[in-house]
C-alpha cells in the first residue's frame, strides 16, 4: 500500500415508451489499459410546469440518528466497530466476461459511471469496513471514481490506473488508496486462480480481500475515524422507518443506457425495490447467488467527452450545477430532480423541483453518471 496524502494543488478540468437500441459493443479493452409513462431522458415542459409537485412532501427529519446508522443506507445496520468509521469505495469491473462478479451484493451504494469505448464500471461502497466480503473482479482507477470517493472520506480501493490523467489526479489528492499493482499480493489483493482456471482472462480474477481490511489499516495506521464535517448522514434520508413515494411518473421498469453497457432495473412492489439486470440478464452475485437491489435508483445527466489531450479516456463533468438534470426512482415512481457536488471533497447533494435538498429512502442506493436522455422509463 503506498498511501498518498498530498495537499491540493490546484483545480481538476475535469417513456409510454420504446428502449433505445444500443450501438454494436466494441471489445473490452485489454488487460494492460485496461425505458402509462413517457421517456424520461429530456423532462416535458408539462413536466417542469408541475415542478412544485413533483416529489413527495418533505418529511422533517429526526434529530438524531441512531448510533450505529450506516451513513449510507440510513439504516441501523452497523457493528459497534464500525460506528464512525471510514467507508471503503472499491473498484469493481464490470464487462460480460468479468461476470459474475462477487462480493458487489454486500455493497450500499453501487456508481456506474462509462469508460473506455462506453463500458462501465462500478464504484462498490461499503458503509461498515468491518464486514466487508471477498471482492472480485477488482479494477483499475479513471479519474471522476477516487473524486466521488473522497466525498464521503472513503478509502479508495483499485488494481492499476490510468496513467495520464488518474495517475496525477490522485497524486493531487488527499486519499487513502490500496491500489493492488503498488501493494501486490497477500492481506489486500488475491487471484482467483479456480476462476482463472475455469477460463477466465487472468485481469478477471483480481481479489481484494475485505475481511482482512481492517487489520491491515490498523497495521499501517492508517486513519479510520470519520473526518468531523463527514459524520452526518451520506443523504437527507426520511424519518425512519418511512418511506416516502415520490409524487411523479410511474416507473415499473428503468433503463439506463451508457453507450456499449446498459442497465435495467424492474420494480419489486412486495420488496419496495428495484431489481438490477446487467444488460438484460438478472445482475447477480456469484458467490451470494442474490441479484443486486436497491431501495433507490439515481440518474444523473452529466457532459461526457473524450478527455482533453487523450482521446480515449473520458471526461466526466463531476461537479454538476443547478441546471444539472437527473432522475430520483424510487417506491416505482421516477421525479426530476437536480444536483451537484460543489467541490473535489464535497458530498453529492440532490434537489427537488423547488430547490430543497431531496430526500431519499433508506436503502441501498444506485447512482449512475450518463449522458443526456439516455435514461428512459416504463410505467
Amino acid at each position: 500500500m503506498k498511501k498518498r496524502i498530498f495537499a491540493l494543488c490546484s483545480a481538476l478540468l475535469l417513456s409510454l415508451t420504446v428502449f433505445a437500441g444500443c450501438g454494436s459493443k466494441p471489445t473490452e479493452e485489454s488487460a494492460a489499459s485496461e425505458p402509462e409513462a413517457t421517456a424520461t431522458a429530456a423532462p416535458t415542459a408539462e413536466a417542469e410546469s408541475s415542478a412544485a409537485e413533483s416529489t413527495a412532501a418533505p418529511t422533517e427529519a429526526p434529530s438524531a440518528e441512531p448510533a450505529n446508522v450506516n451513513l449510507l443506507t440510513g439504516l441501523p445496520t452497523l457493528t459497534d466497530g464500525a460506528i464512525g468509521k471510514r467507508p471503503v469505495a472499491v473498484m469493481v469491473n464490470n464487462v460480460d466476461a468479468a461476470l459474475p462478479q462477487y462480493g458487489i451484493s454486500a455493497a450500499d451504494l453501487v456508481f456506474e459511471l462509462p469508460v473506455e469505448y462506453d463500458l462501465t464500471r462500478l464504484m462498490a461502497v461499503y458503509g461498515d469496513y468491518t464486514q466487508i466480503p471477498e471482492v472480485c473482479s477488482i479494477r483499475s482507477c479513471r479519474y471522476y471514481y477516487p473524486i466521488l470517493a473522497v466525498g464521503f472520506d472513503a478509502i479508495y480501493v483499485n488494481w492499476g490506473m490510468n496513467e495520464s490523467v488518474a495517475r496525477p489526479t490522485v497524486n493531487s489528492m488527499d486519499i487513502d488508496q490500496y491500489d493492488g499493482d503498488e501493494y501486490g499480493l497477500g492481506d489486500c489483493f488475491g487471484r482467483d486462480k479456480a476462476r482463472y482456471e475455469s477460463g477466465y482472462a487472468w485481469e478477471h480474477t483480481g481479489v481484494f480481500h475485505g475481511p482482512n481490511f481492517p487489520s491491515v489499516l490498523e497495521k499501517d495506521k492508517v486513519r479510520t475515524d470519520l473526518k468531523e464535517d463527514k459524520t452526518g448522514t451520506a443523504f437527507n434520508f426520511v424519518e425512519m422507518d418511512k418511506n416516502a413515494v415520490p409524487n411523479g411518473e410511474d416507473a415499473q421498469k428503468v433503463r439506463v443506457d451508457f453507450g456499449a453497457n446498459y442497465s435495467v432495473f424492474t420494480y419489486d412492489e412486495e420488496n419496495h425495490e428495484y431489481l438490477k439486470n446487467f444488460k438484460d440478464s438478472p445482475h447477480m452475485d456469484g458467490i451470494s447467488k442474490e441479484q443486486l437491489k436497491f431501495e433507490n435508483v439515481i440518474v444523473l445527466e452529466t457532459e461526457i467527452k473524450p478527455y482533453p489531450g487523450d482521446e480515449v479516456i473520458k471526461y466526466v463533468d463531476w461537479e454538476g450545477g443547478e441546471n444539472a438534470k437527473g432522475y430520483y426512482i424510487s417506491e416505482g415512481k421516477m421525479v426530476p430532480i437536480t444536483w451537484s457536488k460543489a467541490g473535489m471533497y464535497d458530498p453529492l447533494k440532490f434537489f427537488d423541483a423547488n430547490g430543497n435538498e431531496l430526500q431519499l429512502n433508506r436503502g441501498k442506493s444506485y447512482i449512475a453518471f450518463t449522458y443526456a436522455g439516455n435514461c428512459k422509463v416504463e410505467g
